[in-house]
């Protein structure tokens, strides 16, 4: 076969790593993008973070220009000049020196005193002693002022934004369980063996305040030579037992309640019966068959009912209070949604948005060696500007997003979530020419804080289901219709799923019985059986 050379035009898609690096920070939280953005930092010099008055190579801007740029919504554009010009006279404002505003102390008071000569007020005696005070006054403030200060001048550039920008968050001790118990058992008058029983025990308790493990099983994982059986374990468990919280120790959830119970008062009404329920007749308490109780303990239902409210009344999990709680997690939106004249307007939230610039050192440096020796300078510099741009991007698209949600859910805005219209992801990416995908990297992990509260961005899409007049229902309004009807239900008889499929019709909403339980099981709520009281 002989060889030869053709050549061909073909056309494919390919993701250049500008594009790859833009779709990975448009699915990233606002913590991760953080993260990520320190992590580049470290790595790339020509990378650092900017104030919020210089653009990306570290020139002075204006705030109003960093806000129109990032404003893209066209119905949000007045709303952001008419702030944005606001700022802008602040800062014309401080601009002003105090040599704008200089007056002379001497005229001032010569005028104030009728003298037409300033050089006679210095020759009275009342200016020669009122000037003496006030060169005290100064020499003294100034110390203070220098002692307080450390040295450093107060300055409005210096000066934190509000009083509590340099309050840190303190940090509560809290202790466990365990060395809550093993701090009280220190304090009791045991001996040596007894005190080690104890805080055998105690290291088995659970988080919850439970006994896990049986005595007899602790009892044979002891040593042979100790000679430990169950009757010494059990003497150590009463001790514990009597330690704070009640009803720790318990190795049941009946325990642990009559723990609590026959610590109360004995004149307390109705003990005895409740000491009995917690013994007995607790699964019939749970399954709500207050007929079952009523033959059972021999009481009328008014008796029952207080009996149910003193159980009910004491804690089922002794341990909970000194569960140690990991760092707290905080959600920051992106999106700030207000009504402005009538119209709601989303805006970006300034707090999340990272300032970055171009270090001008190494920009200076890369400028005046243009050679190969400067192509690593020369791809980081390239790699910086990527993030930068891409970062604009990324809050340009969620903005133009969140504004597009906004627009289509008004109703939810001003009504609730009874007034939520479903919503799909195509609908967003039609009106926007973005692709749906773009559309679920924007809405993951973002949030949006409006006047009903904080929501993330998929709360507002939901499917849809059809009425009897041809219209369409989201699935959000239907739970929330659920959740108020299950509210205004009678106790004595709440509504079962069937009866809440037929309220739903009643009102042109055809659900089946299955999509309501799946719908109520959604939002926490029991079955009717366990909704029922006295």
């Amino acid at each position: 076969m002989k060889q030869g050379l053709q050549l061909k035009f073909s056309q494919n898609l390919s993701l250049t790593p500008q594009l790859q690096q833009a779709i990975r920070l448009l699915q990233l939280s606002t913590l991760e993008l953080n993260q990520e953005i320190d992590v580049l930092m470290q790595t790339n010099p020509l990378l650092e973070r900017g104030d919020d008055n210089e653009d990306e190579y570290g020139n002075p801007t204006e705030v109003a220009s960093e806000d129109a740029s990032l404003t893209v919504a066209s119905s949000s554009v007045e709303a952001v000049q008419e702030d944005s010009k606001t700022q802008e006279d602040e800062t014309v404002d401080r601009e002003f020196s105090a040599d704008d505003f200089e007056f002379n102390a001497t005229e001032l008071g010569a005028s104030a005193l009728n003298i037409s000569e300033p050089s006679q007020l210095a020759e009275t005696p009342a200016y020669e002693a009122s000037t003496e005070f006030s060169d005290t006054f100064s020499a003294e403030f100034n110390d203070e002022f220098d002692e307080f200060s450390n040295g450093s001048r107060w300055d409005e550039n210096t000066a934190p934004a509000d009083d509590d920008s340099d309050y840190k968050p303190q940090e509560t001790l809290q202790i466990s369980l365990r060395e809550h118990l093993l701090s009280q058992l220190k304090l009791m008058p045991l001996s040596a063996r007894d005190q080690s029983l104890t805080m055998l025990l105690v290291d088995s308790i659970n988080e919850d305040g439970y006994l896990e493990e049986s005595l007899e099983a602790l009892a044979e994982q002891m040593p042979v030579e100790l000679e430990i059986d169950a009757l010494e374990l059990q003497t150590a468990l009463h001790h514990v037992q009597h330690l704070d919280p009640l009803g720790v120790g318990a190795r049941s959830l009946s325990e642990c309640l009559l723990l609590q119970l026959q610590a109360l008062p004995e004149e307390t009404p109705h003990l005895a019966l409740a000491k009995l329920v917690a013994k007995q007749y607790l699964p019939a308490l749970g399954a709500r068959d207050f007929a079952k109780l009523r033959k059972e303990l021999g009481c009328d239902e008014p008796i029952l009912k207080q009996v149910q409210q003193l159980i009910t009344s004491l804690n089922p999990r002794p341990g909970s209070a000194f569960t140690l709680i990991g760092s707290e997690h905080y959600i920051q939106h992106e999106v700030i949604v207000k009504k402005v004249k009538g119209i709601w307007i989303a805006s970006l939230n300034d707090s999340v948005i990272p300032k970055l610039k171009i270090n001008q050192l190494y920009a200076g440096i890369l400028k005046r060696n243009r050679d190969s020796s400067s192509q690593y300078l020369q791809s980081q510099m390239q790699e910086a500007k990527w993030m930068i741009k891409n970062i604009q991007q990324r809050f340009s698209t969620i903005l133009r997003v969140s504004q597009a949600i906004v627009d289509r859910q008004r109703n939810f805005l001003e009504y609730g979530e009874v007034a939520m219209r479903p919503l799909v992801l195509r609908e967003i990416a039609d009106e926007l020419g973005l692709h749906e995908s773009t559309i679920s990297r924007v809405t993951t992990s973002k949030y949006m804080l409006t006047p009903r509260g904080l929501f993330e961005l998929k709360y507002f899409f939901g499917s849809s289901v059809a009425t009897d007049s041809g219209g369409t229902c989201s699935a959000t309004a239907i739970r929330a219709l659920i959740k108020q009807l299950v509210e205004q239900e009678n106790p004595k008889k709440p509504y079962s799923d069937n009866q809440i499929t037929a309220l739903l019709a009643k009102q042109g909403i055809v659900v089946a019985r299955r999509t309501i339980a799946k719908y109520r099981e959604s939002l926490n709520i029991a079955p009717a059986s366990l909704r029922k009281s006295l």
